[in-house]
């Protein structure tokens, strides 16, 4: 096992270099300037040469690379080029409100997924069958931004039960809207999952063989049919999880949470490579320690899989 680990922990130092890499070159092969702030009424070309020399924009891509990377070693992304703020500060601050809004829409989300994914399979063709099936087509079909703004027509301002602007510190109302709406996209595709799960894994000889031997109904659900039932739940579970966190920033945005993902927006529309840098390698390393621990997590449920 620890031998996997330092393997795979190997693998993401050239997976993050291209990850960079990419980045990097995407990033300054836009079209613009950080520094064209107001194109009605440009700043002086003598002044962005100025800027350019001092953020080091003006020397070629690769050596600016190469820049990034010695500075990325040691965990330092540089300042961000319009507020003159490091990026590890803006990263700091923002980054604890979208961890709170990725975890609570996580919860929210396994909470009712696996749930219904199970009395769905255990109580087929009934009315919560048919909710689940509702629920999963409206989760996969309809975009977040969307169900985003029905959410904050109907209970914002119609009904007028819900906030839908800023962000609480502690437990707050404003929190509901967001974290729901973040939450239906993998509840639906998870509900889906452990249905699917669940109908294969009761159709099996083993199942059959436990409710011969007088096993009573719960008994064979539990510890037969759900635990075998998990193990595709958690092969999803880890990129659903790093995509609540990396994919937060629609929802953060049109929300106005302060978080990473509203400053990873406004970084691509300023033109701020540092952020747009630092951000993405923070979603890259987030991703990758995500798909890890679903491999480990594997082993934890059924011993026939090796990771070696």
């Amino acid at each position: 096992m620890l031998k996997y680990v330092i393997r795979r922990l190997l693998l993401v130092i050239p997976t993050l270099f291209f990850v960079a890499l990419i980045t990097f070159v995407l990033a300054q092969a836009a079209p613009g300037s950080p520094f064209d702030k107001n194109e009605t009424k440009p700043l002086p070309v003598a002044t962005i040469e100025r800027l350019n020399r001092f953020y080091g924009l003006d020397r070629p891509v690769y050596e600016q690379f190469v820049v990034f990377l010695g500075n990325a070693v040691r965990l330092d992304f540089g300042v961000s080029l319009q507020r003159d703020r490091s990026v590890n500060d803006i990263i700091g601050q923002g980054l604890p409100r979208t961890a709170q809004l990725g975890v609570m829409a996580l919860f929210v989300a396994l909470a009712v997924a696996i749930p219904l994914g199970v009395v769905s399979a255990l109580k087929q063709n009934s009315a919560i069958d048919y909710a689940s099936v509702f629920l999963s087509t409206i989760g996969t079909t309809i975009p977040s931004f969307v169900l985003a703004i029905v959410f904050i027509y109907f209970f914002g301002v119609l009904l007028k039960l819900l906030p839908f602007v800023g962000w609480g510190d502690g437990l707050d109302r404003r929190m509901i809207m967001p974290t729901v709406i973040l939450a239906l996209g993998p509840m639906a595709f998870l509900t889906r999952i452990t249905l699917a799960s669940m109908l294969e894994a009761i159709r099996q000889d083993y199942v059959r063989t436990a409710r011969s031997k007088g096993l009573g109904e719960q008994v064979v659900i539990v510890t037969h049919v759900l635990k075998n039932a998990l193990i595709p739940v958690a092969t999803v579970l880890g990129p659903a999880a790093a995509a609540l966190v990396t994919g937060s920033f629609i929802i953060e945005t049109i929300f106005s949470v302060p978080g990473v993902g509203r400053e990873y927006i406004r970084s691509i529309l300023a033109r701020d490579y540092p952020i747009i840098m630092g951000t993405t390698m923070l979603y890259a390393a987030v991703i990758v320690i995500a798909n890890l621990t679903v491999d480990l997590v594997y082993g934890m449920l059924d011993p026939r899989i090796k990771v070696a």
